[in-house]
């Protein structure tokens, strides 16, 4: 067991997100942008600490990518952490950032599609869906099949679609906080240096 699971300040889990790399070759069909280690901290901080969504909890990470969110919610105290993702590459990085860290996180190569097991929280940063359209659909509905509660970034346009989305779908949700994302250039269809995209953080309650 990680000394980092005893005690440590939301500053002190940013520095430890910050150290695990972004995506070294990202793909663009998969719209991979990696969660800001600020922003990944923030959201985990709130989910354990106000909603007790995390110390002691079952969490996966759909979508995980190098690993933040489910490496931060292993340094919480998560009872259980599963990160999964497509891109063997990242999650081969992300095992060897925990191996480092000394914490326990179940990693797993595949469709976000292949989880059976259910879970008490779901963590996760999916497309936004400009790529692949309703790519963002189908990971919130991968979500809620296993988990009792979410954790979702989404793109603040689609506020009034998401809302009207999670009611059909019999779920409560609600802003958890709104923020900026910058993403870097780092794809040959990007024509700025940056990117900033407004997002909401959605807690969404299944049922």
């Amino acid at each position: 067991m990680s000394s980092l699971k005893v005690s440590i300040r939301k500053r002190d889990l940013e520095i430890a997100l910050q150290s695990i790399a972004p995506h070294r070759t990202p793909r663009i069909h998969l719209e991979q942008y990696t969660t800001p280690a600020h922003i990944a901290a923030d959201i985990l901080f709130r989910a354990c600490y106000i909603y007790e969504d995390v110390r002691g909890r079952s969490v996966l990470d759909l979508g995980t990518g190098t690993g933040r969110f489910a490496i931060g919610a292993a340094i919480l105290g998560a009872d259980q952490v599963v990160g999964i993702d497509l891109d063997v590459t990242s999650v081969h990085s992300a095992l060897s950032y925990s191996k480092g860290m000394q914490l326990k996180v179940d990693w797993v190569v595949g469709d976000i599609e292949i989880v059976r097991d259910l879970f008490d929280t779901v963590i996760m940063n999916p497309p936004f869906g400009t790529r692949q359209e309703h790519a963002d659909l189908r990971f919130l509905r991968a979500a809620l099949s296993v988990g009792k509660v979410i954790y979702s970034i989404h793109k603040s346009t689609t506020r009034s679609f998401m809302s009207r989305w999670l009611k059909n779908a019999e779920a409560k949700s609600e802003i958890l906080m709104t923020t900026k994302i910058v993403i870097p250039h780092q794809y040959n269809f990007h024509h700025k240096h940056r990117h900033v995209v407004d997002v909401d953080v959605l807690r969404i309650v299944r049922g």
